[in-house]
């Protein structure tokens, strides 16, 4: 009788899970209004910091040296970013023409960017600057019109509660088994803090998924964490940088190095989906302050990876790693400065468009807008572009720039440009009216 009793409760507990596990993520009508905001927006500034900038090495120095997590943590006794100006930051990135920022609360190595009662290895108890630079970063955001974007780790190698992963293994903590429910309800707590303390918040940008790759059932209740931030603010964006097709929950897809539907990193091989898209990408080689980094891209190789994202429909996440000291490295700034200038000419090309319906091509591609169809002309050595459109009637052809006419022949197979010279501008980009 009692087996009996004990099959048949079982039976009813799973009967109870059943729709709860074949429930659907609906989206409210403020996170649908919310992710075609963010599509229009198309560009984003990363900002990776923590402990590590004082290293100078990058964000992963704690693994990659093995480095003990009581040792790490001294760290932050020394931690005081005299020059931090969330003013100034926010300053520089607006005008570059990025419309959010995506800044780091707890990176991989377990140190809280953030004021949070449920651990004292943040910035304000554990160091001497004594600052909540989320809270100061938040504030000027709201003030200059800047949307927030914030990062958040799923793996932790300081923590003892945190599930061993195939990285952080040589930190020195005593359980690869961690606590689970422990850790779990730490993120939890953090993660309404955030979405409680710092204002509205355009997107929880999680990583570290792929910690658990050698571990493929390894269950990270996702639904539930995912329904907590939809619960706390509807409008909040879910991405989750796992390097897979997206989860239910989730509103934007991430891709990493590369833009979508392309491998060369090999961290972004994932099918695309109907979400809106982001592609992060570092502005030199690394995510976090490397001293020795000096490799940055060209303000030329920036704006042709911005316009390539928005030829995909995709969002570019570019990143900068600011300095031990609290400020963005000067050629970061520089970047920003000359991008922005760019910005100020061909912004209506990017903001608010979608891919065009001529897709990418070696030459470039196209954005769209109503009946606006931009075509970006990134690399072409003739003064002939052809152009499928075989289904669509140009009405009008002219230089964005100037809005000089430009001749066009028609065929059965669509319209070729004939342009004035060989294009030899970072985008050379032709307004299409379309009837």
């Amino acid at each position: 009788m009692q087996m009996k009793t004990k099959a048949l409760s079982l039976l009813l507990l799973c009967c109870l899970a059943l729709p709860l596990k074949a429930q659907s993520y609906q989206p409210t009508e403020e996170n649908l209004k919310a992710r075609q905001e963010f599509r229009d927006k198309k560009f984003g500034i990363f900002l990776h910091w923590g402990l590590y900038a004082m290293l100078a090495t990058g964000e992963w120095t704690m693994t990659n040296n093995d480095l003990n997590y009581k040792e790490y943590a001294k760290l932050a006794g020394g931690f005081y970013p005299s020059k931090f100006d969330a003013a100034k930051w926010v300053a520089a990135i607006k005008a570059s023409g990025a419309k959010y920022i995506t800044f780091t609360t707890r990176h991989h190595e377990g140190f809280s960017m953030f004021d949070t009662k449920y651990s004292d290895y943040n910035i304000v108890d554990a160091t001497p600057f004594k600052r909540d630079v989320l809270k100061e970063l938040a504030d000027e955001c709201q003030k200059q019109g800047i949307g927030l974007h914030l990062y958040y780790s799923h793996i932790d190698w300081y923590r003892e509660d945190a599930v061993w992963g195939r990285t952080g293994r040589g930190t020195g903590r005593p359980n690869p088994e961690g606590d689970w429910d422990s850790y779990y309800t730490f993120m939890n707590n953090q993660l309404t803090e955030l979405l409680t303390n710092y204002g509205p918040i355009g997107a929880i940008w999680f990583d570290g998924l792929w910690d658990q790759d050698q571990n493929p059932d390894f269950d990270w209740e996702l639904e539930e964490q995912y329904a907590l931030i939809h619960k706390l603010q509807p409008s909040c964006l879910v991405a989750n940088n796992h390097h897979s097709t997206p989860f239910p929950g989730e509103d934007v897809q991430i891709f990493e190095r590369d833009l979508p539907g392309e491998n060369t990193a090999g961290l972004s091989g994932q099918d695309i989906s109907s979400l809106p898209l982001e592609t992060c990408q570092t502005m030199n080689g690394m995510w976090g302050y490397k001293i020795t980094d000096q490799n940055y891209k060209s303000t030329k190789e920036l704006i042709q990876y911005l316009v390539g994202a928005a030829v995909k429909d995709a969002n570019l996440l570019m990143n900068i790693g600011p300095q031990p000291d609290g400020e963005l490295p000067e050629v970061a700034v520089q970047r920003l400065a000359e991008m922005g200038e760019w910005m100020k000419v061909y912004g209506e090309t990017i903001y608010g468009t979608r891919g065009g319906c001529v897709g990418p091509h070696p030459w470039g591609g196209t954005t769209q807008k109503g009946n606006k169809l931009y075509v970006h002309i990134l690399d072409l050595q003739d003064k002939a572009l052809f152009l499928p459109l075989a289904d669509k009637k140009v009405k009008k052809a002219s230089y964005f720039v100037d809005g000089k006419p430009v001749k066009f022949q028609k065929n059965q197979a669509g319209y070729t440009l004939l342009l004035n010279e060989v294009p030899t501008d970072i985008d050379t980009v032709i307004e299409l009216e379309l009837n």
